[in-house]
């Protein structure tokens, strides 16, 4: 996770980002922590599915990375597109709706990665498991945001709606029930 971001900062630095740098990162800190959404989310079927443990031991990991990625997102549109002006978010806010859902999405990410831990989990006991599902809603605004974003071409919109419908089918009970089942037929 932390490869992408020395790249990024290696073209910025070379002059290889592009004419607007600031928007290049601002883009692609957003799509990578979309990915690692996605894959963060992945890794509980995927579990189910082969049984091995491995992904529930990085999984904490990707979900704080993912954090990390959507906050450096904000940081940079508060850097580059409002120049630290702090007043203009009001505007922008109003303007700009995604920019609203974003921040819910933020917020409910910093929820998650600060609960993401043995003590809160101790602490909030059977209510820590109902809390980190809405990772699935933050899933949600994050394509919200993104769909309103993108103001022309839909189609990598679209690619990531359909890898997000496909998670979110793996939890639903009929399907999370069979994925043991087919771990046994693709074993035989």
């Amino acid at each position: 996770a932390l490869a992408p971001l020395l790249f990024w900062g290696w073209q910025v630095a070379n002059h290889a980002a592009g004419p607007e740098p600031g928007r290049y990162l601002l883009l692609n800190l957003g799509i990578g922590a979309l990915w690692l959404l996605l894959l963060t989310l992945s890794l509980t079927p995927l579990t189910k599915l082969t049984r091995w443990k491995g992904f529930t031991l990085i999984r904490r990991q990707l979900g704080l990375w993912t954090l990390a990625y959507a906050t450096l997102h904000l940081l940079s549109y508060a850097l580059f597109i409002l120049g630290l002006n702090w007043a203009l978010l009001g505007s922008e806010l109003v303007k700009r709706p995604y920019i609203v859902v974003g921040m819910i999405a933020l917020i409910g990410l910093i929820v998650l990665g600060a609960t993401s831990n043995r003590w809160s989990m101790r602490r909030l006991g059977k209510r820590w498991k109902p809390l980190h599902k809405f990772a699935y809603v933050i899933l949600g605004l994050v394509l919200l945001h993104f769909f309103w974003v993108v103001r022309a071409d839909l189609s990598e919109w679209a690619a990531y709606a359909a890898v997000s419908a496909l998670i979110m089918a793996t939890r639903l009970p009929p399907v999370a029930h069979r994925l043991p089942k087919l771990r046994y037929r693709l074993s035989r």
